[in-house]
């Protein structure tokens, strides 16, 4: 907002890029997810909204990519978004963004397992999934937390990634006999 409590150039500017995310027009989409990402930060919150409040499948699938393009800055945004929406859809898409950006996430989503919400958790489990080999350290990592719930949720994750994340279990059953 400037001083007088209008929309700033960059407001007006996201809000337009965010619209043209339901183009009927595939590069003006494009188009849009690449402007998003160059504003990065600024526009997070407005995609989080854009993507609450979409109505089908295509506008939540380009405010997730833009999120997703947007990268690091929007990761903690994302989880604390999931972790207030209970929304099926909603968590769904923004895991698929989290598990988009990679590695810079998977701290982030493991340590959000903590969670009581065993839905949450089961969508932070897919982004991590989605992340595949880059998150498989860490998951074995957490294979001997103190914290049950961290403990059987990187389990459960790495068994859920089936080739990539079976050898760790296994490796590690072998280790506790």
């Amino acid at each position: 907002m400037d001083p007088a409590g209008g929309k700033t150039g960059t407001d007006t500017g996201i809000a337009g890029q965010i619209a043209a995310l339901a183009d009927p027009s595939v590069d003006v989409r494009h188009r849009a997810v690449a402007a998003l990402r160059e504003i990065g930060e600024p526009a997070v919150a407005p995609l989080l909204q854009a993507l609450a409040g979409a109505t089908d499948n295509d506008r939540r699938w380009y405010a997730a990519i833009a999120l997703s393009r947007i990268g690091e800055p929007a990761i903690g945004s994302l989880i604390t978004a999931m972790n207030g929406n209970p929304n099926k859809e909603f968590r769904r898409y923004a895991a698929a963004a989290l598990g988009e950006i990679g590695r810079p996430a998977v701290e982030p989503l493991i340590l959000a397992m903590k969670s009581d919400d065993p839905a949450l958790r089961g969508f932070l489990s897919q982004a991590l999934c989605r992340i595949g080999e880059p998150a498989v350290e860490s998951l074995r990592q957490r294979l001997d937390d103190p914290d049950d719930l961290l403990r059987a949720c990187a389990n459960l994750t790495l068994w859920k990634m089936g080739e990539t994340g079976l050898p760790v279990i296994i490796e590690n059953a072998k280790k506790e006999t």
